[in-house]
């Protein structure tokens, strides 16, 4: 038993390492323009352009239902989108579900009383977005330079994210 669980333990790092975490284009986009020439789809069905949100700060991040990373980060985001409410800054929740998961999300953000802005990714994707794993998280500045990047869980309710939209929404 313990050699299949030290199998599996190397297998999975080789995995993880093999598939982006290595690599320092997928890790470190900070100070890149941000590609909007990509469509979202709100829970509802209809299409948004993100490119209709050029010009505000953007907090992006990738989660889904079945990831457990994401979920034990998304309490912190509420807060964080609460305390940081403003017409310069907005949420982009962007759940990689499967298509046609539209319901079991929504299901999931009334359970857990969340409000931020939940969309799904529609086929025509940003390569930009083709990250290692999710969750991970962009902060796009007003002026479309990726201000931030993190792959991984965090703790969105603090005070180092919390003064980081407000300095690029004052900018």
């Amino acid at each position: 038993m313990k050699n299949i669980l030290s199998v599996a333990v190397v297998l999975t790092l080789l995995v993880v390492y093999l598939t982006g975490f290595n690599n320092p284009e997928t890790a470190n986009n900070k100070d890149k323009d941000f590609n909007y020439r990509f469509t979202l789809k709100t829970l509802a069905g209809e299409n948004v352009a993100i490119e209709t949100l050029k010009g505000k700060v953007i907090f992006l991040n990738m989660w889904a239902t079945w990831c457990g990373p994401c979920r034990e980060e998304m309490p912190g985001i509420q807060k964080l989108y609460e305390k940081t409410k403003s017409d310069d800054i907005v949420f982009v929740m962007l759940s990689v579900d499967q298509e046609g998961d539209q319901n079991k999300v929504a299901a999931y953000l009334k359970r857990n009383s969340f409000t931020f802005p939940v969309y799904m990714p529609t086929s025509n994707m940003s390569t930009q977005l083709n990250v290692p794993s999710i969750p991970t998280t962009f902060i796009i500045s007003k002026d479309g330079k990726i201000a931030h990047q993190k792959v991984g869980s965090t703790n969105y309710d603090s005070e180092k994210y919390k003064t980081m939209l407000q300095e690029l929404a004052a900018q």
